[in-house]
């Protein structure tokens, strides 16, 4: 396997740790939905968030949250929508991204909450 993938892997369990400790209940990780998926599905306070995790070695070519594309998002709404139909889930969502920058744990972990809203199409 390629080592950004294993890094990315890393940072994927991270991220699940960390939510994990703030008290998130882990739905499901690298969920599905045909070539597409969902990073990871937590639920805390009565709310499904849908947490979309960046992993980067260093800062050198930017914030690990900013290669989150309208492509991207457009991606993970689709396939949010495709997880509240399998699950007949009747939730608010939110949308989270997590970056995570290091090449080992301990990771650097910056948690977004609502870093962004479905677009209106």
């Amino acid at each position: 396997m390629a080592s950004h993938n294993e890094l990315g892997r890393m940072g994927e369990a991270a991220a699940a740790i960390f939510l994990e400790e703030h008290g998130y209940i882990i739905r499901h990780r690298d969920w599905r939905s045909g070539k597409r998926d969902l990073d990871i599905v937590a639920e805390k306070d009565g709310e499904l968030i849908i947490i979309e995790v960046k992993t980067r070695t260093d800062k050198e070519f930017g914030n690990p949250e900013d290669a989150v594309s309208q492509g991207k998002i457009r991606h993970i709404i689709e396939s949010t929508d495709e997880y509240l139909k399998k699950f007949e889930l009747d939730l608010p969502v939110r949308f989270d991204i997590i970056s995570v920058i290091g090449t080992c744990a301990p990771f650097e972990i910056k948690h977004i909450k609502d870093a962004f809203l479905p677009p209106i199409w």
